[in-house]
C-alpha cells in the first residue's frame, strides 16, 4: 500500500521531512477495523510528533521510532475488512475517526483503529469534509463537556462560556457543540476574517485574541466567567483566566504551559483546572474508551441534521508528499482557520 511518512524527524522544508513508502497492507487484529482511507485532515498534533528532536538532522535522537513513522489523526474511508470480534461495523460502511497516536496514522491507504473509537461517517458528507471533524470534535466535546463539565442537553444555558483561540480547528467545533447546547459563547479571535468566522460558527461575542481579556469583558458588563477553556498559548492567557474564572469555576486547557504557573491563584476561588488531551482514552484503554465512538456518532446526527457544519476550510488535494509538506508547513506558521484536509492517493 502507498503511505506518506519519515525516517528522521527533520524540519518541514528539509527534503526529506517525508517519503512515499510502498507498505504491506496490515491485518486487522480482533476488535480493529481495516479502513481505505478516503480523506485525511492535518493537526497541529502531527506537527509536534514530526518536529525535530535534535538540531543536528543527523543527531540519533531524530530517527523515526518505529521507522518509517505514519502520522495522520483524522480520516474518513470505508471498511474493508473487520476482526473477529468486532460487533458494530462491518465491510462497506463508511467511517470517520481520529485513531490511536500509538499506533500507525491515516497517511496511508489503509489503516487499522479499534472499533470503539470511529464512528459511523455523516451521510450525505463529503470524505474530505468528514475527515476536518473527528479529533477537534472529540476535543471540543471532552473539553467542554467532560472537564469543564457542561451539560450537552441545554441544562446549563444562562451563563457563558470562554473559548480562547476560537477560529482554530477546536475552537470551530467548540463554538458549535457549546451553540447547540445552549450556551451563550464569547470567543477569541484576531483578523476580521477569523472574527467572522467565529460569528458564522455561532459565537454570541467575539473579543480580541491579543487584547485585555478581562478588561474587553467588562465593557460587555461580564466581570467573571464560570467556564473557561484555552486552545492556544497558555503561559500568555493563563493570568487572565484566572483573574476571569468564577469562584467555584472550572479551567481547561489542551495546551501545555512552558513555564509554570501559579496555579495557588485559584486556590481561594476553589477553581478547578483541567487538562484535555483527546489520546487519552485510547492511550490508556480506558474503561470508557467507547465513549468516543458514541461521541463521534452524536456529532454525525448532529451535522446531518443541520446543527453542526464542517469546520473544512481547503481541500488542499490528494495525499501526498508536497500536500502533507504544504499543510504542516501552514499550521507550523500558525495562521489556519479550520481544518486543512486532503483526498485521495496520486495514481
Amino acid at each position: 500500500m502507498k503511505a506518506i511518512g519519515f525516517n528522521r524527524h527533520l524540519p518541514i522544508d528539509h527534503e526529506q521531512a517525508f517519503e512515499a513508502y510502498e507498505l504491506a497492507v496490515p491485518e486487522p487484529g480482533p476488535t480493529d477495523l481495516r479502513v481505505a482511507v478516503e480523506a485525511v485532515s492535518v493537526n497541529p498534533v502531527d506537527t509536534k510528533v514530526r518536529a525535530p528532536r535534535h538540531p543536528d538532522p543527523d543527531h540519533p535522537d531524530n530517527r523515526a521510532d518505529p521507522a518509517p513513522r505514519v502520522l495522520g489523526f483524522d480520516a474518513c474511508g470505508v471498511v474493508d475488512a473487520v476482526g473477529a470480534k468486532v460487533t458494530r461495523f462491518r465491510p462497506g460502511d463508511v467511517v470517520f475517526y481520529a485513531g490511536d497516536i500509538g499506533r500507525p496514522g491515516s497517511n496511508a491507504e489503509f489503516q487499522l483503529v479499534d472499533e470503539a473509537i470511529v464512528g459511523h461517517a455523516p451521510r450525505g458528507t463529503e470524505p474530505a469534509d468528514a475527515a476536518a471533524l473527528p479529533l477537534t470534535a472529540l476535543t471540543a466535546w471532552e473539553t467542554l463537556f467532560d472537564r469543564l463539565g457542561l451539560s450537552p442537553d441545554g441544562e446549563d444555558a444562562g451563563p457563558p462560556v470562554l473559548l480562547i483561540n476560537g477560529a482554530g480547528g477546536v475552537g470551530s467545533m467548540a463554538i458549535q457543540l457549546a451553540h447547540v447546547a445552549g450556551l451563550k459563547v464569547i470567543a477569541t479571535a484576531s483578523r476580521p476574517e477569523s472574527r467572522q468566522w467565529c460569528l458564522d460558527l455561532g459565537a454570541d461575542e467575539v473579543v480580541d485574541h491579543f487584547g485585555d481579556l478581562p478588561a474587553q469583558l467588562a465593557e460587555r458588563g461580564i466581570e467573571s466567567i464560570p467556564a473557561i477553556a484555552c486552545f492556544n498559548d497558555l503561559d500568555r492567557h493563563y493570568p487572565a483566566m484566572a483573574k476571569l474564572v468564577a469562584p467555584q469555576g472550572r479551567l481547561a486547557s489542551i495546551i501545555g504551559n512552558k513555564t509554570p504557573l501559579p496555579f495557588h491563584e485559584l486556590r481561594d476561588k476553589s477553581v478547578g483546572f483541567f487538562w484535555e488531551y483527546m489520546f487519552t482514552r485510547p492511550r490508556f484503554d480506558t474503561p470508557d474508551k467507547g465513549r468516543q465512538g458514541e461521541i463521534l456518532d452524536t456529532v454525525a446526527r448532529l451535522l446531518e441534521a443541520g446543527r453542526l457544519r464542517t469546520t473544512r476550510h481547503e481541500v488542499l488535494g490528494p495525499i501526498n508528499v508536497d500536500n502533507l509538506r504544504a499543510a504542516h508547513r501552514a499550521l507550523e506558521g500558525g495562521h489556519v482557520i479550520g481544518k486543512l484536509t486532503l483526498a485521495g492517493f496520486d495514481g
